[in-house]
């Protein structure tokens, strides 16, 4: 069974340093105006702030790929979301369907003209052949061909945000939460996981964060 290749940013480990930004800016050479990956701050400078590194999730169910009238985006094997810039129209549907944000659009002409979508690639290039000058110049570099992990994941200098196959980084995420002694109330734990840690003794109570906080509970609007 192949892997589900996915992105998982602790915020608690994040320190908005951006190295993961620098670190996809230069690998992957992208044109000015670009950002593939960027740092969101949340409740900055109050108690309980927390950043998160934002990219492409190469959701399992993009609506990115739902709504594409031309079909250039697809899943690869491991379930990474790439696409064909040849095909892309620059109609803008994924930029709207996207609930992070993902696909750019470079600002490369008059009139608000959109061009050729781009977006994070899990470094993982596009339907040109794996390495080849033409994938660089269209995607960027293919790591993922070469058996490395993204160049985001590799530069994190507190290893925050964790690149991988879905399951193997899902259990590191977990053995940290639970070292850490506190579960539910972790910034978006009971969505990610739906349980509860095994040791209830050793949880730890934080004021700044509540059990039934609209990140910790889909079902609750936000007020």
């Amino acid at each position: 069974m192949a892997a589900r290749m996915k992105f998982i940013c602790d915020t608690e480990r994040c320190i908005d340093c951006n190295g993961c930004v620098t670190a996809c800016k230069s690998e992957n050479e992208t044109p000015w105006g670009v950002n593939r990956r960027r740092v969101v701050t949340i409740n900055d400078g109050i108690p309980g702030e927390r950043s998160i590194s934002v990219a492409c999730m190469h959701c399992t169910d993009a609506p990115c790929l739902a709504v594409c009238p031309t079909n250039c985006i697809y899943h690869t094997e491991d379930g990474i979301v790439l696409h064909s810039k040849d095909q892309c129209i620059g109609c803008g549907y994924c930029y709207y369907a996207c609930p992070f944000g993902a696909p750019q659009f470079p600002e490369t002409g008059m009139f608000n003209h959109r061009g050729k979508m781009d977006k994070c690639t899990f470094c993982a290039g596009g339907p040109e052949v794996d390495t080849s000058e033409a994938e660089f110049k269209k995607y960027g570099r293919n790591r993922i061909a070469e058996g490395k992990l993204p160049a985001c994941a590799e530069q994190c200098a507190t290893k925050a945000l964790l690149a991988g196959d879905a399951d193997v980084i899902a259990d590191i995420y977990r053995q940290r939460v639970e070292i850490r002694g506190y579960g539910p109330e972790l910034w978006g734990w009971k969505i990610a996981y739906g349980r509860k840690p095994r040791d209830e003794s050793t949880r730890v109570r934080r004021e700044n964060q509540k059990i039934d906080d609209v990140q910790n509970n889909p079902r609750r609007f936000p007020t």
